[in-house]
């Protein structure tokens, strides 16, 4: 019988099935400060132990400052939850990334860079963005605190199994144009909405050509569209890339897992629910002007006037814009570079390229915050840290930063933010916040310009 990769993911890791529901056992557990404190309290009110601690890896990542990691938590909040999630994992056993280790980071960030996430795997982190690690051939997805639970007590999760679609995009992107602009025209298509109960696999030979930094930028956004995940098939991208790294099989294991991986694809006669299709010629660089990611627009088109629906004219309010306004020319006041979309050194590399020899704007403030200690230590290795300071952007430590207002680094209330994360909720990067997405580079080049442009005029 003929499966796609979905489903013989899936397959491998069903323990059995009862009452519609299938028990899926999960190879990583990932967790961090904020999701993790109510379900180690779970455990032991219960009055047991982690079935596999083995498997569990942690990371202080959402509450972090990122300036000064070497000192003292100062926010009291943000100490108590370090704090806890250290004595949780000393109590419990389980390898903690904490601030300060060489591979601290953002948790969708540290896991594909030291090979702990790989094809074939079921993984799971009480954060949406988990759907990350599926750029790997893995069947990886966001769970709530209660599933933490589940999987600390089982190693395994109670589950529906979810609908199959498959995106395709062939050709080649047009100058100017990321992954980050792919996935935000395939959700601003699809809308919001458009992928609810759905895992899917993205295809394509434009998917192919991609690097695996750009692959995980598409498949962290999955769950934009409301789909349960997101995944790519494995290749020799996937195999070049994870070679070598610290968590990854070695001599004889590597073989045995190239051998495996490579049976890792959808089968020519498989079929899924539901199919789609884009050009990549078609695709440009895209902003969103809305308070969710579906509501995004290329930059060469206009805000759309003639939605009546009360919470889209609720959205433009927040934002305050006007149907028919067009974003290109936009004053920005902010930029917020990082997140577990846009934090990685391939990301600071285009930024870098972009603006050395070039001045932010005098009004703007630009942050550029790395997915992890490693890119962070690779960015000055390679002087990026010199071309960001000579041209006026700040390069801080490791964390989830201003992708959400849960840290120090707030947008303030009325400004706006091209940020290169993946959510613009309202209220997402402070009170009062209006947020922007973009790619790196339309981000980099808002900053030197003081307001949005179309980058492919500067290139």
């Amino acid at each position: 019988m003929s499966k796609t990769l979905f489903d013989k993911l899936w397959d491998a890791h069903l323990v059995k099935s009862v009452d519609g529901l299938d028990v899926i056992y999960i190879d990583r557990h990932l967790i961090h400060e904020v999701t993790s404190p109510q379900a180690f309290s779970g455990i032991e009110a219960r009055g047991i132990s982690l079935a596999n601690p083995s498997k569990t890896i942690a990371t202080p990542d959402h509450n972090v400052p990122t300036k000064n990691q070497h000192l003292p938590i100062a926010d009291p909040l943000s100490k108590f939850q370090v704090e806890t999630l250290r004595e949780n994992c000393k109590k419990h056993q389980v390898e903690i990334f904490d601030l300060g280790h060489p591979q601290h980071g953002i948790v969708h960030i540290i896991g594909p860079e030291n090979g702990i996430t790989r094809p074939g795997m079921s993984i799971v982190c009480g954060d949406s963005h988990t759907s990350t690690h599926g750029a790997f051939g893995a069947l990886a997805f966001g769970i709530g605190t209660s599933q933490v639970e589940q999987v600390f007590a089982s190693q395994c999760l109670l589950m529906k199994r979810p609908k199959t679609m498959r995106i395709t995009i062939d050709g080649e992107l047009s100058k100017g144009v990321t992954s980050k602009d792919v996935i935000l025209h395939i959700i601003s298509e699809l809308t919001a909405a458009g992928g609810t109960g759905y895992f899917i696999e993205y295809a394509g030979t434009a998917i192919e050509t991609m690097s695996m930094e750009a692959r995980m930028t598409i498949c962290n956004m999955s769950i934009e569209m409301g789909a349960r995940g997101g995944m790519i098939a494995p290749d020799e991208t996937t195999y070049t890339y994870l070679k070598d790294k610290k968590y990854a099989p070695k001599g004889a294991l590597w073989e045995e897992a190239i051998a495996y991986w490579t049976t890792l694809k959808s089968d020519e006669e498989a079929s899924f629910d539901r199919e789609e299709s884009f050009a990549a010629e078609d695709i440009q660089p895209m902003v969103t002007f809305g308070t969710n990611p579906g509501m995004g627009i290329q930059i060469s088109q206009t805000v759309p006037e003639t939605i009546a629906d009360a919470s889209f004219q609720k959205s433009l309010k927040y934002m305050d814009l006007k149907g028919g306004q067009r974003l290109e020319g936009q004053a920005i006041q902010n930029v917020f570079i990082g997140s577990c979309t846009n934090g990685r050194i391939e990301d600071l590399r285009a930024v870098a390229e972009y603006v050395k020899g070039k001045q932010k704007a005098d009004h703007v403030k630009a942050m550029i915050v790395p997915g992890s200690k490693q890119v962070e230590m690779q960015a000055r290795a390679e002087g990026l840290d010199k071309i960001f300071t000579d041209s006026g952007f700040e390069l801080r430590e490791p964390g989830c930063s201003a992708c959400l207002g849960m840290n120090e680094d707030k947008v303030p209330a009325n400004e706006y933010c091209v940020s290169t994360s993946n959510r613009n909720f309202e209220g997402r990067q402070g009170q009062g916040a209006r947020t922007i997405l973009a790619s790196p580079i339309m981000a980099a080049a808002a900053a030197i310009s003081g307001k949005i442009v179309d980058v492919r005029k500067f290139i």
